[in-house]
């Protein structure tokens, strides 16, 4: 394996990781979701969100870290998607944006909206935020409709676009596709059950516990016919694949069932997160505090199995419905040997970065919120640039 090869895959691991985590911090979007659900009064409400506005900025920093690699590493995907599939990645950032703007106004006095205002962004936030990405996820491996046309670089009429959309609806025509669904619903379910997993840990009321153990309950069996549904569409459907010599993609039977066979690391990763998040959802609805560890560590081993299987193995991580040879490869869309070999060097300091993460999230969830700490006069939910 040549040196720029290895720079595409290595990038594809670590956008893969990114990618992997923030579905994992995706359960501050579950929680605001479960809002007036799982908090019946203003006093209980104020519980949660203080919970979830300890953790929300390490969602939208994590979002903006993936998107920040994805452009650096691999640029064609980014102007392809981003600027293609603008409307659903429009919506996409408006909706962190009023979340963003919620917590910080929310509890400021005399703010101009009301309480409720903010509380109806956080409900929007936290569903439209995780089935967006979900069915945003999913058409890396069911597709989109773009054309790629390297030549236009070299054009000289004033038009250098090289990657169309080919429908009018700029991305917004994947709802059409019932797999998109499944898998935008089942991030949505996820989120959630991580939700009620992290404030039984993160909240010391029984009240509030007792209203999770009962969510997972009534959630859990839609959350695994989704994903259930999905997975198996996934492995029986056909994918595009490139010829490793000439680029020439081609279609390939059960290309992702191929992928996991020939990549067996891959394929127990898959299993232990799966089998991870599922010891979560019992020992969470037994009670268990600590189930959000086994659900994190689960959702990121699958998440991160999901997408190495979509861009490893020759496989085209973006297939284009509207001209198979436009299809998006690691090899194809990636940037320059000496972009990936700086970035690379700079990925190096990520093991510091990943070091005060934790060590943030540890002082943020030193000691359960209770409600007499709610009662106290000016509490407010602590975010990272107030440790």
């Amino acid at each position: 394996m040549d040196t720029l090869t290895l720079l595409q895959h290595y990038w594809w691991l670590i956008i893969s990781l990114l990618g992997a985590l923030l579905v994992f911090l995706l359960f501050v979007q579950g929680g605001q979701a479960m809002l007036y659900d799982l908090g019946r009064t203003d006093e209980e409400r104020n519980m949660i969100v203080n919970a979830l506005g300890r953790k929300w900025e390490f969602t939208f920093t994590t979002l903006v870290t993936f998107g920040g690699a994805f452009f650096a590493s691999f640029p064609l995907f980014y102007s392809t998607s981003f600027g293609g599939a603008a409307y659903v990645w429009t919506a996409i950032l408006l909706c962190f944006v009023i979340q963003a703007v919620a917590y910080e106004y929310r509890r400021k006095p005399a703010n101009v909206f009301g309480e409720r205002t903010y509380n109806a962004f956080l409900l929007i936030n936290g569903l439209l935020g995780p089935l967006l990405l979900g069915m945003a996820v999913s058409t890396l491996f069911t597709g989109a409709n773009f054309t790629v046309d390297r030549l236009n670089l070299a054009g000289t009429g004033g038009e250098a676009v090289i990657s169309q959309w080919t429908t009018p609806w700029h991305g917004l025509e994947a709802v059409a596709d019932i797999r998109n669904w499944l898998l935008g619903l089942a991030v949505t379910l996820l989120a959630q059950l991580l939700a009620c997993q992290y404030l039984m840990n993160s909240i010391d009321d029984e009240t509030i516990a007792a209203r999770c153990r009962r969510r997972i309950a009534v959630m859990t069996p839609g959350f695994v016919g989704c994903f259930v549904g999905w997975l198996a569409a996934l492995l029986v459907a056909d994918g595009l694949t490139a010829d490793p010599a000439t680029g020439a993609i081609r279609v390939e039977e059960y290309k992702y069932l191929h992928n996991l066979t020939a990549m067996p690391y891959v394929a127990a990763a898959l299993l232990a997160g799966v089998l991870l998040v599922l010891w979560s959802i019992y020992t969470g609805w037994r009670g268990n505090r600590r189930a959000v560890w086994f659900g994190g560590s689960g959702t990121i081993l699958a998440v991160l199995a999901l997408l190495l299987a979509a861009g490893w193995n020759d496989t085209a991580y973006y297939p284009s419905l509207a001209d198979m040879q436009s299809s998006l490869t690691i090899r194809n869309s990636s940037s320059s040997l000496f972009t990936l070999r700086t970035m690379a060097w700079v990925s190096l300091f990520v093991p510091f970065v990943a070091a005060y993460i934790w060590y943030a999230w540890r002082a943020l969830n030193r000691r359960p919120i209770t409600r007499d700490e709610i009662r106290g006069d000016g509490h407010q939910y602590l975010s990272l640039i107030h440790i």
